[in-house]
């Protein structure tokens, strides 16, 4: 996705930009999903994507609807451990496993924790900018959800 500053969008831009970069998490999942073997690295992929659906299924709703519907939901990103910048980012093999799933899938994730931060920052102060927060956070939640896995699975102390 092109680099975009501290800005905000109108309502209908700024929706089409997230939903847009929803549908390419939403891509690289499905390719992952189209070259690792792996049947847990499979699994990863599978719920990341359904997962990247769930957000551009909201988007486009929130687009119809003029507004998103559950504003008491979750605004505040989840404290992260940050792994995206121990974990290397690999060129996805069809012998990948899990491990390598999760270092993929965590890079992806903190692309769109960066994304809805910007937009968030850009809007503050104009409806949209809750839409933002909650993205946000929901995307943060997802992020703690794969490194937990990872602290769980990979790590020396466990």
């Amino acid at each position: 996705m092109a680099e975009q500053g501290d800005v905000c969008y109108t309502f209908e831009a700024a929706i089409e930009m997230a939903t847009k970069m929803e549908d390419d998490g939403f891509r690289a999942y499905l390719a992952a999903l189209r070259i690792v073997k792996d049947k847990a690295a499979r699994q990863i992929f599978k719920e990341a994507a359904l997962d990247e659906l769930e957000h551009k299924h909201q988007l486009e709703k929130t687009l119809v609807e003029g507004e998103m519907k559950g504003g008491d939901a979750l605004q505040k990103p989840v404290p992260t451990m940050n792994l995206d910048y121990v974990l290397a980012k690999r060129e996805l093999r069809p012998d990948s496993d899990a491990r390598e799933a999760l270092a993929y899938a965590i890079h992806l994730e903190k692309g769109s924790i960066e994304f809805y931060e910007k937009m968030s920052r850009g809007c503050e102060g104009a409806p949209m900018a809750v839409l933002f927060k909650q993205m946000l956070a929901d995307e943060s939640r997802h992020l703690q959800e794969l490194e937990d896995f990872y602290e769980r699975h990979f790590m020396a102390e466990n």
